[in-house]
């Protein structure tokens, strides 16, 4: 399975420099709850769910900070939103001293969507997914605001120690924002021209997303091979798969993007299905072998190679190793797999 999309659309209201928007959470799962934001702390406010991948995968960077600045005048707080709110209690007791701040649910007393999810997240700010953290100084002033595993330590300090240069972090952000509204719009056309399956299109649309981000052209690696397998150019197709995969032997994520974009696209044919599988084992030694999306790619890929008793194996490790909130959609998979029907791609 490729790697869960956990965003949302937005448009950037809410930036660095600006003042904080109330705190006003549901119920406090873990630790002492905050009722406001006060002058006497730091505060890192963290959006998470319990379904989501790249959230899970920052909570040991947070933990970590929060467990340094515990007693220096920082208080860590993780919001679950978008998420049932019966799964977030198990989820953190599980995961027991690897998650040891303080951990909210959003206030949906008064709004479906959740008070902080519609005031602080995601309508108000230019990232456009969770894990999203803000950095609220002691004037109530969002000094930073991003994905928590790029907050750094000398970051916390110098707003904690009132050496951090806000008006820079604003201008930086500002524009920030404005280069990612271009490459929003870029996005748009490139997307749909790809949904349109008007593939030359998405081509010269991808082609000029790279020309303006050049930086950003290993994020659009399946997106490539994609658009390549729908023009029908399979030996180029390939041959661009495993000259990345070559190339990054240790990015498993993309590794593991590219095997399901050949699985999931018609006319790929055996010897497509082959380099999938290739590239699941080789995403799967990389990670550890305990990578749940990893394993349900590798899981069909070696349904649709014919190894279905290795298929349904490698399904029963994905849902043991897959968070709670997933396990009955890998759960759904094997029943397939034992069934000898391959699933529907999500």
């Amino acid at each position: 399975m490729a790697a869960v999309n956990c965003a949302i659309p937005a448009k950037a209201d809410l930036m660095t420099g600006d003042k904080a928007p109330k705190l006003q959470t549901g119920n406090w799962i873990q630790g002492e709850p905050v009722k406001s934001l006060d002058s006497n702390h730091v505060y890192v406010v963290e959006f998470w769910a319990t379904w989501c991948g790249p959230c899970i995968q920052t909570i040991p960077h947070l933990n970590e900070l929060s467990q340094e600045f515990k007693d220096k005048g920082i208080v860590f707080i993780g919001v679950d939103v978008w998420d049932s709110d019966e799964a977030v209690a198990p989820f953190v007791k599980k995961m027991g001293d690897k998650m040891t701040y303080r951990v909210a649910l959003d206030d949906k007393s008064s709004d479906a969507d959740g008070f902080m999810s519609s005031n602080w997240w995601p309508r108000k700010v230019n990232h456009h997914g969770i894990p999203e953290a803000f950095v609220i100084n002691q004037n109530g002033v969002i000094a930073w605001m991003g994905h928590p595993a790029e907050l750094k330590r000398q970051v916390l300090g110098d707003i904690l120690s009132g050496h951090y240069d806000i008006t820079k972090a604003a201008a930086d952000y500002k524009k920030e924002s404005a280069d990612n509204a271009k490459l929003q719009d870029l996005d748009d056309q490139l997307f749909s021209a790809v949904n349109k399956k008007q593939w030359d299109r998405a081509e010269a649309a991808l082609n000029q997303v790279v020309a303006a981000f050049p930086k950003l052209e290993k994020s659009f690696t399946s997106i490539r091979l994609r658009i390549l397998v729908g023009q029908q150019k399979h030996d180029q197709a390939f041959q661009f798969a495993e000259s990345f995969a070559n190339s990054h032997p240790k990015d498993f994520d993309r590794q593991n993007d590219l095997a399901w974009t050949l699985l999931t696209q018609p006319g790929v044919g055996q010897r497509g299905i082959e380099l999938a599988k290739n590239l699941a084992v080789r995403a799967n030694d990389s990670s550890g072998r305990t990578n749940a999306e990893i394993l349900d790619t590798l899981a069909r890929a070696q349904f649709m190679a014919g190894e279905t008793n290795e298929a349904i194996a490698t399904e029963k490790s994905a849902v043991n190793a897959g968070p709670d909130g997933r396990k009955g959609e890998y759960s759904k998979t094997l029943d397939d797999y034992q069934a000898g029907k391959l699933p529907e791609p999500e």
